[in-house]
């Protein structure tokens, strides 16, 4: 023993010593060198010192995964991350069930497999969202979808109750009367183009953000507010790329400049509209939004409180007992909602109209089955108990719309700490890790021809019990709290169109391809003709 500890300091020694020797080399050596440099030179070998550095770093943090051999210097793939193509994400997937690239300094982790998939929603502990980098600045550093923990828990609690089955049926004659009004607005529009065809993918997007803000705030908001919105929320969208240019929030006119300053005036409108509805709920009117139901909560828990600080006993507790929120909060938290359904439902709805178009057979079922839902009065209005009893083939259609064409591809999260996502990787501390939706809803395994749109495989065949690749809403703590809402809102809006509308469908050769916009568009953006049905 006396023997290797010697054998350990001798080889200590002369390491040291060596190391001395070469240090002192340098420092007699590397003045010299460089004595007769010019400005360039010393730029040139920081430059190429900062790409080597910034490749050791990508391959270090890509360890065993599945992403490009070699990052291009400093900038990554920036290029395909300002105009990204389907195909792209399509390898990307199929590379392995981990996959990476890295742009400038942000090092970015796919994940396609299903169970990796759940166990990143389902580790708050780890990763958080983050949608993408900018996303704080556009929805509010403080917007509760941000929140962790008890926080969230407590803030989400509070939320609900806004979708309780009682709430939902009292939306839906909101949306009906939306519906009415864009239905006339859609066969004026084939008109008015003499009845060619014309993309309607931007009419798609008003009628979910007038069905949106109806919801939210009923008759608060005007029509000109919602038009307006409508109009100009895309640059909100358009801000959150996966990358953006280093300091373009504070040079005016570029994407996330312009997408800043749209929420702001989104957010400012929505608080507007809460101001006028807690005036409204004092005057003891009948909740007919989804604000009127929140700002009755908080004042029932205002009321509650205050016979209990007044020393009350056997005072009944409210069944959303919440703290009280001011207008800012409120029309944020709204505005949350929007940015999370209004790109979602307009691509559903823009997939939903053009496949029905493309499928007369499956059309054709469905309008017969919401005319005898109706009992043959195809100008009565939908219900609760209709859409969810009495229309299984329109609910199994959306639900294969949903799949075939699922609004959200991916949610990305952010890795708060170093994540051991297998056994055998482990996602970097600040990195973003994105689980898919996309592969899950496509696995040929347990959906049989993916790629084919077949309502039928809900009512005869077994996917309704496949639950755990049904990732349209996400999971875990964050999942979507509107997963019961949307379905209801396309059942409503398609079975109400196949009664009153008539549509076709003008393909072209961008019809099937994929544009991503947030989540999936036809290239052509629907080239569709409307008609009113005799």
């Amino acid at each position: 023993m006396i023997a290797d500890n010697s054998s350990s300091a001798s080889s200590l020694l002369l390491e040291i010593s060596s190391t001395t020797r070469s240090w002192s080399f340098l420092q007699d050596y590397l003045p010299t060198l460089v004595s007769g440099w010019s400005i360039w030179q010393y730029a040139v070998t920081f430059l190429l010192g900062l790409m080597v550095y910034d490749q050791v770093v990508y391959l270090r943090q890509k360890g065993s995964i599945a992403g490009p051999r070699f990052k291009i210097p400093l900038v990554g793939p920036f290029a395909q991350a300002l105009d990204p193509k389907w195909e792209g994400y399509l390898k990307q997937w199929a590379s392995g069930p981990l996959s990476c690239v890295s742009i400038f300094h942000k090092f970015v982790v796919l994940a396609s497999d299903r169970d990796i998939a759940h166990k990143v929603f389902k580790s708050p502990a780890y990763a958080e969202p983050c949608i993408v980098p900018i996303a704080r600045d556009v929805m509010g550093h403080n917007a509760w979808v941000f929140l962790q923990g008890k926080a969230h828990v407590e803030y989400r609690r509070g939320l609900t109750p806004l979708f309780t089955t009682k709430a939902l049926a009292t939306y839906l004659p909101v949306q009906e009367r939306v519906l009415n009004d864009y239905f006339d607005k859609f066969v004026a529009a084939s008109a008015a183009n003499r009845g060619k065809p014309m993309a309607f993918m931007s009419l798609f997007r008003e009628i979910n953000c007038a069905i949106s803000c109806r919801t939210f705030f009923g008759d608060y908001i005007s029509q000109d507010a919602v038009k307006k919105i409508a109009d100009d929320f895309y640059l909100a969208t358009a801000a959150l790329e996966l990358v953006n240019v280093p300091l373009s929030t504070y040079i005016p006119y570029t994407k996330t400049w312009l997408g800043i300053r749209t929420a702001r005036a989104v957010n400012a409108e929505f608080a507007r509209c809460a101001a006028i509805c807690k005036a409204n709920m004092k005057k003891g009117v009948q909740p007919a939004s989804i604000v009127d139901y929140w700002v009755l909560h908080m004042m029932e828990s205002e009321k509650y409180r205050a016979r209990i600080a007044a020393g009350e006993i056997n005072v009944e507790k409210p069944s959303n007992l919440i703290r009280s929120f001011t207008d800012e909060e409120i029309g944020n938290t709204l505005f949350t909602f929007l940015f999370a359904s209004q790109d979602a439902s307009s691509s559903a709805t823009t997939w939903l109209f053009q496949t029905l178009a493309q499928r007369p057979d499956v059309l054709s079922k469905l309008r017969a089955e919401n005319l005898s839902a109706r009992d043959g009065d195809r100008n009565k209005p939908f219900d609760l108990e209709m859409i969810e009893t009495k229309l299984p083939y329109t609910n199994a259609v959306v639900k294969e719309l949903l799949r075939h064409r699922p609004p959200v591809i991916f949610v990305p999260y952010l890795a708060t700490k170093n994540f051991p996502v297998t056994p055998t990787y482990t996602v970097p501390k600040g990195s973003m890790i994105i689980p898919s939706c996309y592969p899950a809803l496509h696995d040929p395994e347990i959906y049989p021809n993916p790629d084919m749109f077949d309502p039928d495989r809900w009512i005869t065949g077994d996917a309704e019990s496949k639950t755990k690749n049904w990732l349209v809403f996400g999971a875990g703590p964050h999942d979507c709290l509107a997963r019961r809402y949307v379905p209801l809102t396309l059942a409503g809006m398609i079975g109400k169109a196949s009664l009153e509308l008539d549509w076709v469908h003008h393909p072209t050769p961008e019809s099937d391809k994929i544009r991503v916009f947030a989540t999936l568009f036809p290239m052509d953006g629907a080239q569709l003709v409307f008609t009113k049905r005799p």
